[in-house]
Formats: C-alpha cells, sequence, structure tokens
C-alpha cells in the first residue's frame, strides 16, 4: 500500500450548501455525529478536514465504496466527481465509446444529452457539493473563528497554507463548472449558510473570479515540489492559470495566449520533469512520478469507489482480456477506443506497420523435416514445409546453422511415424532411408515431390531490390533464430521492394500489397514514409509472408486488439472497438496493487507534459516563441518515442492540427479532449467526424451549441435566478 493524503473521516462536517438544487438546506445531523461546532477541537483536526476536501475528489460518501453517500438521490458510483468528469470529458468525444444502456448513457456517445439527463445532473450536484465543502471549510478558518478557539501562531500559519490549498481545489471545481456549464449558481464562503437561492454568474465573470483566487492565494501556497505527496503547490496554480488563459477565447471571449505561454513557463521551470517511461504514469506506483502536479490520489484499501480509477480500468475490461493482466479481478466491459483516434497513431502497436499476414499456411498439407538442427524431434510442428498448390508437391525454406545436418522427412509430426531419407544420395526418397546430409550451414530451398518420391535441396542467398530502396547495392539479409525469418534493418523510402535470389533463381514480390509474396510478382507500394524499417521475411511454409516495423514509434498507443474490431458497428459489444490499457492496478516492477478490485493508481489530473504542449499551442497562436514552443512540443514526442529524435517534428511541420492530434496521443482518457476539441472549433461541427459521433456510424455535425452542457431542469424549476443555456 502506498502512502496517501486520504484518510477516513470519522465525521460529517455541517454544510452551508448540499447542492445548487432546492434551496440550499443544511445537511441534517445525527445527533451521534460530529458537528462543525466540535469538530476542530485539536490541531490535528484542521488537516483531517484538509484530507476530506482533497477526498472530494475521489471518494463519493463516508464509508465507501457505497454507504452513507454525500448526496442523496444519485447512486454513488455514477455519483463520483471522476467518474462524472470522464463521462462528460471522454464518452462526448472520439477517444471514448461505451456500451452500457444504463439509463442515458449513450447520449454522451451520441452527443444527444437534454437538461433531464441523471448523469449530468449528477455531475453538477457534485461539483457544487465540492464547492461547498470548501466553503465550509473556509467559513471555520477564518481570523476570526481561529480567534474564538484560541489558536496559536505556529497553527494559523498552516492554516493560511491549507486555505489557500482548499481555496485552490475550489477552484479547480468553479473551472469545471465554467468548462462544462459556463453560466452557473455561484455561492462563496461569504455567503450566509442557510435557505436562499444563489445568484447565477456568467461565464466571463466566472473565469475573472476563478484568475483572481489562483493569483491571489500563490504567496500562501507551498514552493513548488515542496509539499506533501498529493498535496498541491504553487506550480498547480500556475498550471490552472494557463489552462484557463489558453482556453479564454473560448470562456471569456478574448484571447490571452501570452499569459498561458507564460504560466506555461513558469511550471516548466519549477522543477517537474517527464517521467522516462510514459507508462508509469498510470501504474500503481505513479505515487513516485516527478511529472504529476495534482493528482485525485486512490489506495485500494483506503479510498474504495465504484467511481474513480475502478470504474476507468474495470469499464475497459471485457471481451478475451484476462484482467490480472491490468491487476484487476474483472472487468465490466464497457469503454472503448474509437477508430479515429486509435488511427493517430500511425505506427500501429509496438511500430508494426505492417502486421505479418498469417496467410493459408495453417490450412496448407504438410510435410514435416526433423534433424539434428533440431535435436531430431519430429514434434516441432513449425519445423515444415507446406503442398500450398494441392498437388503433393511440398515446398518451404530452412536455415541449417551448422556444419553436415542431417535432416530427414515424414508427413506425421510422432516419434513413431515412418521417416523417409535417402540412401544413395540420389534425390529419391527411401523407405527409413540415411538422413540426407547438408554440408554446409545457411538457408535452403527445399521441395519434396511425394507422388514420385523425389527431393531438391538448393542453397538460396535472398537479397531486398526495389523503389522503397534508396539507389545502391541490393541489401543482404541475416537468419533471425528467434524469429525464424530472414531480417534486415535498412533506410528506406515511400515505394515497394521485391525479395531476388542471388542468382536469379527467384524473385518475389507483393504486387496486390497483401503481405503475401508471390513468385514472379512485381512490386506493390507497402512503405508509405520515409524511415529506418526493419522487414523480417517468413520463408519456412508458403504462404510466404512478411511484417515491417520500426523502432521509431510512438509508444503512447496502449491498446489491447486481439479479437477487438477497429470498426464499431454495434456500439453494445466490448469487441466492436479496441480496448485501453493505459491505466493498470499494477506498479512498474509488475506488482498487483493491494486490491484486485479497487486500484491503487492514482490519476493525474494535471502533469508536466499537458504544460509543455500547452506552450506549444500558445506559441503557434501568437502567445510566446515558436521556436521554444516546438522545443517544448519535441520534449513531449522524444518521450514517446523511446528516448529517441526520430519521432521529432520540424518548423515546417509545427502545426496546429498536429497539436490537437499530439493532445490526443499523450493525454488520452485523462479528461482533456472535449475541451480541447471546443478550442480548436472540432467538437460540433461537420469538418472532423468520428464514428457515432451525432449517433450515426459514419458521423456528423450537432448542434453548435452543445458545447456546453445544460442546467439541470431541476436546478431551474426550484430556482428562478437561474437561465438554461442556449439550445436547451
Amino acid at each position: 500500500m502506498k502512502k496517501t493524503l486520504i484518510l477516513r473521516i470519522p465525521f460529517v462536517i455541517l454544510l452551508g450548501m448540499l447542492s445548487c438544487t432546492g434551496d440550499l438546506d443544511t445537511i441534517p445531523l445525527d445527533p451521534n455525529q460530529t458537528t462543525s461546532a466540535t469538530v476542530y477541537d485539536s490541531p490535528e483536526a484542521y488537516k483531517q478536514v484538509l484530507a476530506k476536501v482533497y477526498a472530494g475528489f475521489a471518494v463519493s460518501g463516508q464509508e465507501g465504496p457505497a454507504g452513507r453517500p454525500d448526496i442523496s438521490g444519485i447512486d454513488e458510483g455514477f455519483g463520483q466527481y471522476l467518474r462524472g468528469y470522464w463521462y462528460h470529458q471522454e464518452l462526448t468525444t472520439d477517444e471514448a465509446i461505451i456500451g452500457w444502456n444504463d439509463q442515458t448513457i449513450m447520449d454522451f456517445n451520441d452527443q444527444s444529452w437534454t437538461s433531464v439527463d441523471g448523469f449530468t445532473f449528477a455531475f453538477y450536484n457534485r461539483i457544487f457539493y465540492q464547492i461547498a465543502l470548501c466553503n465550509e471549510f473556509l467559513r471555520e478558518t477564518t481570523p476570526e473563528r481561529l480567534d474564538e478557539r484560541g489558536e496559536p501562531a505556529d497553527l494559523r500559519d498552516q492554516i493560511r497554507q491549507y486555505r489557500a490549498e482548499v481555496r485552490f481545489l475550489r477552484a479547480v471545481s468553479f473551472w469545471h463548472a465554467l468548462d462544462l456549464f459556463r453560466n452557473v449558481p455561484f455561492v462563496t464562503e461569504n455567503d450566509a449558510v442557510g435557505a436562499f437561492q444563489p445568484d447565477q454568474i456568467s461565464g466571463p465573470d466566472l473565469f475573472e473570479y476563478i484568475e483572481k483566487e489562483l493569483l491571489e492565494i500563490e504567496p500562501d501556497l507551498a514552493e513548488p515540489r515542496t509539499n506533501e505527496f498529493a498535496r498541491v503547490d504553487r506550480a498547480a496554480a500556475w498550471t490552472l492559470l494557463a489552462k484557463l488563459y489558453l482556453n479564454a477565447e473560448v470562456y471569456a471571449g478574448s484571447p490571452r495566449y501570452n499569459e498561458a505561454f507564460t504560466y506555461c513557463e513558469k511550471v516548466i521551470n519549477s522543477g517537474y520533469s517527464l517521467d522516462e517511461n510514459y507508462e508509469h504514469l498510470f501504474l500503481t506506483d505513479n505515487d513516485l512520478s516527478d511529472e504529476i502536479i495534482f493528482r485525485v490520489a486512490f489506495d485500494g484499501l483506503n479510498t474504495r469507489t465504484w467511481g474513480g480509477m475502478t470504474f476507468i480500468i474495470s469499464a475497459a475490461i471485457g471481451g478475451s482480456m484476462d484482467p490480472a493482466d491490468l491487476g484487476m479481478g474483472g472487468g465490466w466491459s464497457g469503454t472503448r477506443a474509437i477508430k479515429d483516434f486509435v488511427e493517430k497513431f500511425p505506427e500501429g502497436d509496438g511500430g508494426v506497420l505492417i502486421p505479418r499476414n498469417p496467410g493459408a499456411t495453417a490450412s496448407y498439407r504438410k510435410v514435416y523435416v526433423p534433424g539434428t538442427h533440431q535435436g531430431n524431434d519430429p514434434t516441432d510442428t513449425r519445423n515444415s514445409i507446406s503442398d500450398a498448390e494441392g498437388n503433393n508437391v511440398f515446398e518451404g525454406h530452412k536455415f541449417f546453422p551448422d556444419a553436415n545436418t542431417e535432416i530427414r522427412f515424414t508427413q506425421i509430426p510422432s516419434n513413431s511415424a515412418p521417416f523417409y531419407g535417402d540412401n544413395d544420395g540420389d534425390g529419391q526418397l527411401d523407405f527409413n532411408g540415411d538422413p540426407i546430409l547438408v554440408p554446409d550451414p545457411g538457408l535452403y530451398y527445399i521441395e519434396v515431390d511425394w507422388d514420385n518420391q523425389s527431393y531438391t535441396i538448393e542453397a538460396r542467398n535472398y537479397q531486398l531490390e526495389g523503389s522503397a530502396l534508396p539507389q545502391g547495392p541490393a541489401r543482404s539479409l541475416e537468419y533471425n533464430d528467434e524469429k525464424r525469418a530472414l531480417v534486415g534493418t535498412f533506410d528506406m523510402v515511400p515505394g515497394g521492394f521485391q525479395l531476388v535470389e542471388q542468382n536469379g533463381t527467384a524473385v518475389f514480390g507483393d504486387m496486390d500489397g497483401d503481405g503475401i509474396l508471390g513468385l514472379g510478382e512485381e512490386e506493390a507500394q507497402v512503405i508509405d514514409s520515409e524511415g529506418e524499417f526493419e522487414i523480417a521475411l517468413y520463408l519456412e511454409q508458403p504462404d510466404y509472408v512478411y511484417e515491417i516495423t520500426t523502432d521509431a514509434f510512438d509508444r503512447r498507443g496502449l491498446f489491447y486488439t486481439e479479437g477487438q474490431s477497429i470498426d464499431i458497428e454495434d456500439v453494445t459489444q466490448f469487441t466492436d472497438g479496441i480496448a485501453v490499457t493505459k491505466f493498470k492496478n499494477i506498479s512498474s516492477t509488475g506488482a498487483r496493487g493491494s486490491d484486485a478490485t479497487f486500484p491503487d493508481t492514482d490519476f493525474p489530473m494535471l502533469r508536466l507534459a499537458d504544460v509543455l504542449l500547452m506552450a506549444a499551442e500558445a506559441s503557434l497562436r501568437g502567445g510566446g516563441s515558436t521556436a521554444q514552443g516546438l522545443a517544448y512540443f519535441n520534449q513531449v514526442r522524444s518521450r514517446a518515442y523511446g528516448g529517441s529524435s526520430s519521432g521529432n517534428i520540424s518548423a515546417d511541420e509545427f502545426t496546429l492540427e498536429m497539436i490537437l492530434d499530439e493532445r490526443a496521443r499523450e493525454l488520452y482518457w485523462e479528461c482533456h479532449r472535449r475541451t480541447d476539441l471546443i478550442r480548436f472549433g472540432a467538437f460540433t461541427d461537420g469538418d472532423y467526424l468520428w464514428q457515432w459521433k451525432g449517433g450515426v456510424k459514419e458521423g456528423r455535425a450537432v448542434e453548435p451549441f452543445r458545447t456546453v452542457f445544460p442546467i439541470p431542469a431541476s436546478d431551474l424549476n426550484s430556482n428562478p435566478k437561474l437561465n438554461q443555456n442556449d439550445g436547451y
């Protein structure tokens, strides 16, 4: 179990507000429960209440995973903060789709939600419950209240920092309210506790309030990277300011890209650093990360919820996936990635540009080739040649690493099967004949005519030629025993290739571009980009096939593809869509989390890579040095490409479109995508479509007003001061 700030809070805090629905009644108090009148009876109590405020992003009630909920009338799992935020930020975009029929959840896939949507109602209430927690802490820690309790000076200094942190956490929730709902009810600690109907604040005014709060609390927050685990510091405030400024044109109508770039650089220079391994950011020991600036901390023993990381990991497991591979005891078969997002990783999983086509090899009849090259084991069924034409002629290639290899042939891979050799060395097979001797090591083409009981063995030396290989000599290949293939790594350009026997005995090409080599075929263009590629040619048995990979690939595409279809024909089927394995309940050393249901993995709400990409974007929008912005962008790319510069881009390639795609590749499933698509004008319009956008497979444009969610109808009905957002 890892360290965590989140504590079990054995009391209920008296709140001035449960939600913004109704008349904002206070929470009924059980006489056996502690109230705010007695809760602050020790110096430690202030920190415990601070922990409760932090925990509001992670848990849904006083017990967990369910029982004594913070908000009544809402399923605790659906009503958990992070889960609600994830629904709104991810399911509405090209990054994720969900297959459940729970209530109105598919309206998020379709972008067809209404003002009576239960999930929007739940998250709206969760936001304002969290704001209420913050307001009450701030009311109870004013100088006047501390004077009443006679708190000493050293404790007051600690509380000053606690208050700054709580104001930051409230600013986060107000930011979420601004981003998703724009014009919302507005209540702070300065409003009286009790039943009243709050006024509505406009988006520009709320933007200004959040900005003012973050600027005011900066001096009272800890210096960057000096606070306790899971508590925020000044860099967190700077990051949130940068996010506000980057989206200022959307939120408030005026661009603030200079300020966005300035605050990004303050964070970049504050001591946080990129993790060397991208995948480690999403494992149970990401508490060790120097990249995460603000996290929602989870612990499988003490922070249990049916939302949060339990939902994010569990809902992504289904089909043929083994939950244990992700450190879990089961899966919920819900969320997957959409084709249009997956295709932003052109190199595919593991750098595979062209995967090995299995062809029809498995269906062909076989003759097996036991011998000293494999310990005379006839049961190794890989060591065979095939009858691809159905004429009882078997062919294939074998590599013999040693001199004087002895082989025989059999149609049955068994130690008791009849074997055929050659007693006279004349190319004719003899039942139980002498082993056939191959004197020299190397690659050999073998053909056996079973009807005529004859065979030929010819040494072959293949090379690559073709338009994909820049002018120069033919490229030679070496046999790779692990792959059981001829392998070569070459600098290549867009084009095709042929496999040519050195003495002109055979030429193989892929005329159809289907990954299967045919004798005498011309080349087809199979390479679409310039770079260094490895080609593996599998020639043991026909169908002869190949695979092309590159080490210069983006390692951030953490997907599970076995049994999954990239096209989504049926949204309700988990196997339609690509499974995402980004978040796991496993450590970087492979150890499973402390519980198989409730993960130990923290959620990175703010991290440095996001800041680097924000700075890059702000620079392109006129807010800073584009040269420096490009350098920041390539820092992120370099980590993605295994620490090399192979993925770096040039100034000519540095465009806003590239930024948007890069943010998807770097930050997917981290609750950024909806906000990004809106900022780039790609969320509702018809210029950028993805599968099932607008509720149709091919995607369609949706109404522009859907860039913000509606104020829940129940809140409008209970508060006449509120006006609905346009379009609803």
